[in-house]
């Protein structure tokens, strides 16, 4: 897989740039500046391993099309970051094909330190109905980031997915190929007593079943064993509220364990997955 990073600017002048063959890193020696944007491109879809700072470790995502483009936060849309991230004039971004034994093994499907709203081609996505004052820090992309630190709120690394006290609140992950999912794991934001928590939450996957699970008042990983199917999203709904003093239950992360189906992305494994779903109806 042929592999390019760059750096453009808000009128798409190319600053900078680096091409490889399954492995590149580009090094930039220049400031960020409102309205630059880091781009990943490659030669097809795949699985990748990606970093666009050195404030975050590569991790492993799934390019459903050949780019893809995150603009430089700066102000609000930093904070759900590192202070360290995106900041400075030296700027190191990585990316790499995935092995095939990296492909294969099983691992949090769910996780994505650069979703963000606009995505549409890096997966997992997260993307939910309500956010808490549509502030970065309680954003759906933040419950896929990677970050576990529950015990404040309101900054990083004490991002989390608020729901605005709205109980017909949704979140909805999306792995962009059909993946076969065994587990789910839920880290409530646990900032008590400002946080609440919820008692019981459902879960609806693509094939059609529905789950409710129950949930008690932890910051502790909260982790459910489910039937392996392979599905392409999954929602959360359903979020039944404790009865307590405080109106602010929040979601810090969702892990979705489980592993790639073979060939995943193509039609093979799209039959598969529809053949699955059938079975389970």
């Amino acid at each position: 897989m042929e592999l390019t990073l760059k750096i453009m600017d808000a009128d798409g002048f190319v600053l900078a740039s680096a091409t490889g063959q399954d492995e590149t890193f580009l090094v930039y020696r220049q400031s960020y500046r409102e309205g630059d944007c880091v781009v990943v491109e490659a030669s097809g879809p795949g699985h990748i391993f990606l970093a666009l700072d050195s404030a975050s470790q590569p991790g492993p995502v799934y390019m459903k099309e050949c780019d893809y483009c995150l603009a430089v936060p700066f102000g609000d849309k930093r904070k759900p970051y590192s202070p360290n991230a995106f900041i400075g004039d030296m700027h190191r971004l990585s990316v790499r094909s995935a092995r095939p034994d990296e492909i294969a093994q099983r691992r949090n499907l769910a996780l994505n330190p650069w979703d963000d709203h606009a995505n549409r081609t890096l997966f997992p996505h997260a993307r939910a109905n309500v956010e808490t004052r549509g502030e970065a820090v309680f954003a759906a992309r933040n419950a896929i980031d990677g970050e576990k630190a529950n015990d404040d709120h309101g900054f990083w690394p004490y991002t989390s997915w608020g729901i605005n006290r709205d109980p017909e609140a949704a979140l909805t992950v999306e792995f962009g190929r059909p993946v076969r999912i065994d587990e789910i794991v839920f880290y409530l934001r646990a900032d008590f007593p400002h946080d609440s928590w919820w008692e019981k939450v459902s879960v609806t996957f693509s094939n059609g079943r529905t789950s409710s699970l129950p949930l008690v008042k932890s910051g502790a990983a909260q982790g459910f064993s489910i039937e392996p199917c392979i599905v392409e999203w999954v929602e959360l709904h359903g979020l039944i509220k404790a009865e307590d003093g405080s109106p602010f239950p929040a979601l810090t992360q969702i892990e979705i364990w489980g592993t790639d189906v073979p060939m995943a992305g193509d039609r093979n494994a799209t039959s598969v997955a529809v053949e699955d779903a059938a079975e389970h109806a």
